[in-house]
């Protein structure tokens, strides 16, 4: 498109698929800088180079079980009787070296000592007592070798444990802390400035007037964009003039790594973003997909900022930041994020799609077989957020999918709870 051309004087694109426009938003979407942080504060953010264990774990061989440490051949018979030599707890091991004929007391946990070779069970022994010196009999014989946790089972020192762009959960991060880590290089959090467009919008507490509302995308986004781990920046809202969305832009607080327009999507007279991306000197990438709801879904650079044009009816602004927003932050994040796609049977009958592929606001549920049952809402209408709000899964249907009947699968992304 030339750089001094916007679709409103051009004969209208074909539509782009889903697929090809989520290709197009994460090309050349890269992360930027690093910083260090504690690990006790990584979890859901990405790391930025592996990490190797300075540590084994565990760090010598020991205990799975509590009972007695001895020598198999020390136990080759039911009534085989040894001398209680010691006690190795966890933390207090026991130093000595173990003689023919004794046994140490052990817990689960404790170092093996020096000369034993398998465990003897507690129940499977009898003592006269717990101190040194008592006598130990055997009432089942211990295999070689058994109950005994080697050194470096888990992880051996050395070994690559976690590698970059792996997003740290806290079980991550409790692997990363046993094996001797206190701190990682993480990506920095993305910072995603969000921009509401249009004359119709009221700042939330406002009190609308005729033909206006309340601007609820930008808080939806801001919540949106802080649960994906990125920095939501509020750009405010740019009235309908020309030039507007480029001078809120421009005055951002901070450096952005990607901006996030609601509105001003479509080609009418009174929608300026695409003219605005044409002013900064920017080509436009696309401005329409194939999608319901989110067709006029705009994607280029404004003064060099990736931008991400959402559409400004509530549930197609939604809808789209889960397709499209939620994987291009985790791209800014250094991760990759794909998002969960299951089987489930239809509870209703469904009519043929068209050429866009369809994104139906749904209740997910599970039969008493355990079996997914999604049944998609009977309003479907882009305005309305109270059937979003309600549903917990949108069932995905392709373009051109055939006319569906209770009962037939279909495929269905369930919704994070949280957004």
């Amino acid at each position: 498109m030339p750089m001094n051309e916007g679709p409103k004087h051009q004969t209208a694109p074909p539509l782009l698929a889903v697929a090809d426009a989520l290709d197009r938003i994460l090309n050349g979407l890269v992360p930027s800088d690093t910083e260090i942080c504690k690990l006790q504060d990584v979890r859901g953010r990405a790391l930025a180079t592996d990490i190797a264990a300075r540590l084994s774990l565990p760090p010598a061989a020991v205990s799975a079980m509590d009972g007695y440490a001895v020598r198999a051949a020390d136990c080759p018979a039911p009534g085989a009787r040894l001398t209680r030599a010691g006690e190795s707890a966890a933390g207090r091991p026991w130093n000595g070296s173990m003689g023919k004929g004794e046994a140490i007391r052990i817990f689960t946990g404790a170092v093996i000592p020096d000369g034993a070779d398998t465990i003897l069970l507690q129940e499977d022994a009898s003592a006269t007592g717990e101190t040194d010196g008592a006598t130990i009999t055997v009432k089942e014989v211990p295999r070689k070798g058994q109950f005994i946790r080697p050194a470096g089972l888990d992880v051996s020192a050395g070994d690559m444990i976690l590698t970059a762009g792996t997003v740290m959960s806290a079980r991550l991060i409790a692997l990363a802390i046993s094996a001797g880590h206190t701190e990682a290089s993480i990506w920095r959090r993305p910072n995603v400035g969000i921009l509401s467009t249009g004359d119709e919008l009221v700042p939330p507490g406002g009190t609308p007037g005729p033909g206006q509302i309340i601007s609820s995308n930008a808080t939806y986004l801001a919540s949106f964009i802080a649960a994906c781990g990125a920095v939501p920046i509020d750009l405010g809202i740019a009235r309908d003039r020309p030039g507007a969305v480029l001078s809120c832009v421009r005055a951002a607080p901070a450096p952005l790594d990607l901006v996030v327009t609601t509105g001003g999507a479509s080609v009418g007279v009174h929608d300026h973003i695409v003219d605005d991306l044409s002013a900064s000197g920017t080509e436009l990438g696309f401005w329409k997909i194939a999608m319901r709801p989110g067709k006029p879904l705009i994607h280029g650079r404004i003064d060099d900022i990736p931008l991400l044009g959402l559409p400004g009816n509530p549930v197609s602004s939604a809808v789209c930041a889960n397709i499209f927003l939620r994987p291009a932050i985790a791209r800014l994040s250094g991760a990759d994020h794909h998002p969960q796609m299951i089987a489930a049977r239809l509870a209703i009958d469904l009519k043929a799609n068209d050429r866009r592929q369809d994104y139906l606001r749904a209740t997910l549920d599970y039969d008493s077989q355990g079996r997914a049952v999604v049944t998609p809402a009977r309003k479907q209408d882009s305005s309305m957020i109270s059937i979003y709000a309600g549903a917990n899964a949108l069932v995905v249907r392709p373009p051109f999918d055939e006319a569906r009947q209770a009962g037939d699968m279909v495929m269905v992304m369930p919704l994070d709870p949280l957004l």
